[in-house]
């Protein structure tokens, strides 16, 4: 069973490198995105393209899951051009103060990620209105 999450988890971090790859993600902001710990060299990041997967930790977990959120909701609003979500992620936004997605990606941490997910996803964070957060 470790075995098989091991894998998964291998593949988990091939996907996330190649989605960051293909939004034109430098490596050293590669590092910065994912929220990896300064002993891991921009160099290292090969390693997750091959055989090794992200480190286990929470925070990291968390924002691949909103990677993966960010990259399903652009599949969704341009489905016959997968280019179109690298092209918006690098286009200043007004929603942004004109910053590109990834830069508020990259300045804003984890916050910065959710805020471009709040912005692509309609489901994300969506309350019904009349309820209260935590209700």
């Amino acid at each position: 069973m470790d075995e098989l999450r091991y894998e998964e988890r291998v593949k988990v971090a091939r996907g996330i490198m190649r989605l960051l790859e293909r939004w034109g993600v430098e490596p050293k902001d590669q590092r910065t995105i994912l929220g990896l710990p300064a002993d891991i060299r921009t160099r290292h990041l090969r390693r997750f393209r091959d055989d090794t997967p992200l480190p286990d930790t929470p925070e990291i977990s968390e924002r691949v899951e909103h990677l993966v959120g960010i990259a399903d909701a652009l599949r969704t609003a341009c489905p016959r051009d997968p280019t179109q979500g690298a092209l918006w992620i690098n286009t200043p936004h007004r929603r942004f103060d004109r910053r590109t997605p990834l830069a508020t990606m990259l300045e804003g941490g984890l916050s910065g990620i959710t805020a471009v997910r709040s912005e692509l996803d309609c489901t994300y964070a969506w309350q019904p209105v009349g309820t209260e957060s935590g209700a």
